[in-house]
């Protein structure tokens, strides 16, 4: 190694051995744990710079040193590679997330698995509507005078709508009335899919003019319903038990995480699917947030569909939470795009 590959593993040392025991990590336990084949002053040297550099600092009288955030950062830029998912936790992702009966409840148990494996807050946002498309809408015949509307997106969401149509209509009609919503609907953005409803009154057959004008209706307040974003959150206890990482200020990152606004500021930046995004510390824009890390990525196959992702201390595992984040992401937008 040359001494900037000789310096880094002194950094990645110190941060390995500072996440796992909290403690400040001295040059020889560096030595003692880790194979760099140097001796304590040569660590000492390297430990000299690395806190010149701001990487590194000294928290009390102790001999022992601990990550800045400057120093995680370098850290996680020169991640080469993420710890992998054990084929068990594999499985086990797998087998929990394919268990769930409908949206809510693959964001729920998405929460909690995220919030398990990396003992994190952990969040996750609902799909953003702007982005679904319509994959199907089924039209249900319950009275001669009455539909049943069953509207089904590419991210899961599934709505379900009675229409009183103003009038009785056959067998014929209904099936004609389907053929036409469906030719408006199915595979259009929502915003566009809301467009095509509203004009299909004007250009409808006399016949089905009053009852397409109902049904238009109906489905236009569906699809564009639901302005706000919504999310779930899971784990926030985790961040009581690292009381210790928040000196002073775990109140506020616990009222940060409580302002909706502010976390979904942080999924909505997830924009691409697949590529994770970690903020630490001082990188974080809301100033309560200061304290923590935050890792998050985009999912959905394509264009993603929403954010997930976990807030902790700086003082984090980034390798298996970033592999965490990363796989929960890709299975829960397979799942959603598979539905």
């Amino acid at each position: 190694m040359n001494a900037d590959e000789r310096r880094f593993a002194v950094l990645r040392a110190i941060v390995a051995d500072y996440v796992s025991t909290q403690e400040p990590v001295g040059s020889r336990a560096i030595v003692d744990r880790h194979n760099l084949g140097v001796s304590s002053a040569t660590v000492r040297n390297d430990m000299a710079v690395l806190e010149e550099d701001g990487l590194i600092a000294q928290p009390h009288t102790s001999a022992g040193r601990i990550p800045t955030d400057k120093g995680y950062r370098q850290f996680v830029d020169r991640i080469s590679q993420v710890k992998p998912l054990s084929s068990a936790e594999k499985r086990a992702v797998q087998t929990f997330l394919d268990g769930a009966v409908d949206l809510d409840d693959v964001l729920r148990r998405s929460v909690r698995l995220l919030a398990q494996l990396t003992r994190q807050v952990a969040v996750v946002q609902y799909p953003t509507l702007t982005r679904s498309t319509v994959r199907h809408l089924e039209v249900v015949q319950l009275t001669p005078a009455r539909l049943m509307l069953v509207l089904i997106t590419d991210s899961g969401r599934v709505d379900q709508r009675v229409v009183d149509l103003g009038e009785v209509l056959g067998e014929t009609e209904v099936s004609r009335l389907r053929e036409i919503l469906g030719n408006a609907l199915n595979g259009r953005k929502l915003a566009e899919a809301s467009a095509a409803v509203a004009e299909l009154p004007d250009s409808a057959p006399d016949d089905l003019r009053t009852p397409l004008l109902h049904v238009a209706t109906v489905l236009i307040e569906t699809l564009v319903e639901h302005p706000e974003e919504r999310m779930v959150l899971g784990g926030t206890a985790n961040l009581t038990r690292s009381h210790a990482d928040f000196p002073g200020s775990l109140r506020q990152v616990l009222e940060a995480l409580e302002e909706q606004v502010v976390v979904m500021r942080l999924l909505a930046a997830s924009q691409d699917s697949g590529l994770v995004t970690v903020r630490i510390g001082e990188e974080n824009e809301a100033e309560d947030l200061r304290t923590a890390s935050v890792v998050t990525v985009g999912y959905g196959t394509g264009t993603p569909l929403g954010g997930m992702g976990v807030v902790g201390p700086t003082r984090m595992d980034y390798p298996g939470t970033i592999s965490a984040v990363h796989a929960v992401a890709r299975y829960v937008g397979e799942i959603l795009t598979g539905r």
